[in-house]
């Protein structure tokens, strides 16, 4: 019922682990698995499983017990059969450790980038194609004169930053309570295809990107959360490249955006999946908002956003036929053509 999914699931995260362990290997560098929200990959990602797990059973328990103790275990044991049956532990445990070896490796492909060739080859080459789209302008002068750089700085940092917590989040959201189990691989599958070729793309057009390449732009921003990570993956590049930090890695890579990416598709995923009105202009606005924050701080060019674009709609398609969907002409809309036994597939 889910071979497509899963083939794509495995396969990707087996390409990725292969790709990552080849360059390891021809570089002699070791692989990292690097620090991020809440810690490193491999204890980041089952908190949050765990988490969602308690967030799903104890708030259900405690309201249909009326906080009485005595009736608590037989309605946490009714939810565990009711939700956490085979076919959602299965999900849960298979995007989980997909999206872990994938993700993993993508960076360790990241920081490998500069070693295998070479640093900053086409950055003049998006900077003039900003130009030239902005007739002669800078993007991120028109910004910031629209914008100003006060108060909306620290607000578009906040935006941008929380894309670092929403990425596992979301996938665990996804996971644990996607109403049918096929949504739960269709978002798990794409989340991977995306990683991959954001990968791709970084090897296919390398770049820094206009903040590290062109930072005279953006003297005028105040310190924000988001300049401070600009500052500190500064220092990471450098610590990787020239002083030769081990255990470490460099995450400085413009093309293409991947912050574009993975909020279009959550907000595709929220769109398609969701009913609820006030959550789909909320996702769609963080998008929109991430846009403009990746230009405004000089993360990236307008050719990494479009492309960013491309790989998020890319990759919510091919997730979406791989876990079974069937969408309409129009494409706004979809209906799941696989089952589940709690689930049935609607009737045309």
């Amino acid at each position: 019922m889910y071979r497509p999914a899963y083939a794509l699931l495995v396969g990707v995260a087996a390409t990725m682990g292969a790709l990552a362990l080849a360059a390891a290997l021809t570089l002699d560098r070791s692989l990292v698995d690097p620090d991020g929200f809440l810690g490193p990959s491999w204890l980041r990602l089952p908190l949050i499983i765990l988490g969602a797990f308690l967030l799903d059973v104890l708030p259900r328990t405690l309201w249909a017990s009326r906080f009485k103790p005595a009736l608590m275990p037989d309605l946490v044991r009714q939810r565990v059969r009711e939700h956490w049956d085979r076919e959602r532990i299965i999900l849960v445990v298979l995007g989980l450790v997909s999206f872990y070896i994938t993700y993993v490796c993508y960076r360790n492909l990241k920081s490998f980038l500069p070693f295998i060739m070479g640093e900053d080859k086409y950055d003049r080459e998006l900077h003039l194609i900003d130009r030239a789209l902005m007739f002669g302008h800078e993007p991120a002068t028109i910004l910031h004169t629209i914008f100003g750089t006060g108060v909306s700085a620290h607000f578009l940092s906040t935006i941008y930053l929380w894309f670092l917590p929403l990425v596992p989040l979301a996938l665990a959201a996804w996971l644990v309570w996607s109403r049918n189990i096929t949504f739960g691989y269709w978002f798990a599958t794409s989340q991977c295809i995306a990683w991959t070729l954001g990968t791709a793309s970084y090897y296919a057009l390398p770049t820094l990107g206009p903040g590290f390449q062109y930072s005279y732009l953006y003297a005028d921003l105040p310190d924000t959360g988001s300049r401070a990570l600009m500052a500190a993956l500064y220092n990471g590049r450098q610590g990787v490249l020239r002083d030769g930090a081990v255990g470490a890695v460099q995450s400085v890579a413009g093309f293409a955006s991947l912050h574009v990416a993975i909020t279009l598709l959550v907000a595709l995923m929220v769109q398609y999946t969701l009913r609820n009105r006030i959550l789909h202009v909320v996702f769609w606005a963080n998008f929109a908002i991430t846009v403009v924050a990746t230009l405004y701080f000089g993360w990236h060019y307008i050719a990494d956003d479009l492309a960013g674009v491309v790989i998020a709609l890319f990759s919510f398609w091919l997730g979406g036929l791989a876990s079974g969907q069937k969408f309409d002409r129009r494409g706004l809309s979809s209906h799941p053509t696989s089952t589940t036994h709690q689930v049935p597939v609607d009737v045309d």
